[in-house]
């Protein structure tokens, strides 16, 4: 499959710092690394709206998802609110992270550190159809857990 083009815009902040960019040659996510300019404390329970220096225009007919690092998550219980987190083909401004301690301990956000990551990938627009009526299936309205 051939790559997305996707610009990207240095802010002021992100001076110096590694643009997205994926660690292992199969990676679906691209690494984000905290634009901060001092070291940022997330006390447990706490969360914070984390810079990553840069603006991103993606193609029309896509998105970027912010998503958790699974070794943040799992070592310390830091993760992505509102995860995943879109950002929609027309937005221009800051890619910023929403990070959260869901850990025991104070958790420490260093510049440079990689704090989450960034999936993209193609859109499918709906038409929604008002009926009077669904069609059946087995399950019909049971919800949650009624499948085992």
């Amino acid at each position: 499959m051939a790559p997305v083009t996707v610009a990207v815009k240095r802010l002021p902040e992100g001076e110096g710092l590694p643009l997205p960019r994926y660690m292992s040659e199969d990676a679906a996510g691209a690494d984000l690394c905290a634009a901060v300019v001092e070291d940022l404390t997330l006390q447990p329970g706490a969360r914070a709206l984390v810079p990553t220096g840069f603006a991103i225009a993606l193609p029309a007919g896509y998105e970027a998802q912010v998503r958790p690092r699974s070794g943040l998550a799992l070592r310390h219980g830091i993760t992505c609110l509102n995860s995943p987190g879109t950002i929609d083909a027309d937005y221009r401004g800051p890619v910023c992270v929403v990070l959260a301690n869901l850990g025991s301990e104070p958790f420490v956000v260093r510049r440079g550190e990689r704090i989450a990551q960034l999936i993209v990938a193609p859109v499918s627009r709906a038409h929604f159809d008002l009926i009077d009526d669904l069609p059946q299936t087995g399950r019909a309205t049971a919800g949650f857990g009624s499948t085992g």
